[in-house]
């Protein structure tokens, strides 16, 4: 797994007084339970569509990284996996790594959870989070979901029955899909976050390669269409990535060619559907997104194969793109 930046120490305050503008930046870690939001948090705070989403359990595989950079501050947002105990195979132990991985070398960890529940699952990634009395790294509560509770009321007692539970550096309800309160979260990451100069380029949007997000982008639109039939045991591996000249205004023409692995022939056979139909779809919806994402016009091919056991196998997890 490639090092997350390093972030400069936070000077002291008269160094701080030099800086121009006193521009801060800081890595912020963001976890919680498998299905909470995390990765619509993350694409709602950088303001493009980085990380993928379904209703699919723990749909983000990676560490993805997510860059917001304001007049004031640069924000490096680290998405992970959602935090599970039920699966124990070589992919799951690759995605436990990235968890914790992310928690280390940050300024501020972001603890999602969804309002008006609070189950095992949390309480095991809360049982993650640095001790209480370590106050070098703090962690802000994030009820996400705030707007989808039934009765409104209850909103505060869970926030007060959660605020027992750790010493928080501060609670902040929002919703993700809707945008409530994401300016009230981030002004209180900023106070959090270290004086130093920004570590990317203030257009990045992450640090991960096109080819990467096409693969995740194809891979979103097999669990949307199939994600309550298809076992987790699923990835997508890109053949070929190729970019041509173009008149269109782009500048560029992309043909792209991606292979679905599977477990199991009948996977490969629901993935493909009566005459071709069902890859016919999925590739119709991922070529649309991997178009606005590349803002240019793309000619995609989708391949299915079987690769039986392949999320036990270590050689065959790390070909695949996981460490």
């Amino acid at each position: 797994m490639s090092e997350l930046p390093e972030v400069p120490q936070d000077p002291s305050p008269s160094d701080a007084a030099d800086s121009d503008a006193q521009f801060r930046t800081g890595m912020v870690a963001i976890i919680g339970r498998p299905n909470v939001g995390k990765s619509t948090l993350l694409n709602r705070l950088v303001g493009q569509k980085i990380s993928i989403t379904s209703r699919k359990a723990q749909t983000t595989r990676h560490r993805i990284l997510g860059i917001s950079t304001t007049a004031t501050a640069q924000f490096v947002f680290v998405d992970t996996p959602g935090f599970q105990t039920r699966h124990k195979s070589v992919l799951h132990k690759s995605m436990h790594r990235a968890i914790r991985d992310a928690v280390s070398g940050v300024s501020c960890i972001l603890f999602v959870v969804e309002g008006g529940r609070f189950g095992p699952e949390d309480q095991a990634v809360l049982q993650l989070l640095p001790s209480a009395s370590d106050e070098s790294l703090p962690v802000i509560l994030v009820i996400n979901k705030s707007d989808a509770l039934d009765d409104k009321r209850g909103l505060l007692p869970f926030i007060q029955a959660r605020s027992t539970e750790y010493p928080w550096a501060a609670i902040v309800p929002v919703s993700a899909k809707t945008g409530s309160q994401i300016d009230d979260l981030t002004g209180e990451i900023e106070k959090l976050l270290p004086f130093a100069p920004p570590l990317f380029d203030a257009d990045d949007l992450t640090d991960r390669s096109e080819r990467f997000l096409v693969s995740e982008m194809i891979r979103e639109k097999v669990f949307r269409q199939l994600g309550d039939e298809l076992p987790y045991g699923m990835t997508v591996v890109i053949d070929r990535f190729v970019e041509e000249p173009s008149a269109e205004p782009s500048g560029r023409f992309c043909r792209i060619a991606a292979t679905i692995i599977v477990e199991r022939a009948n996977h490969k056979s629901m993935l493909i559907g009566a005459n071709g139909g069902k890859l016919k779809l999925i590739g119709s919806e991922a070529r649309s997104d991997i178009e606005k994402l590349l803002q240019c016009r793309c000619h995609l091919e989708l391949w299915v194969k079987v690769k039986s056991g392949w999320a036990d196998s270590a050689a065959l997890v790390k070909s695949f793109g996981y460490e």
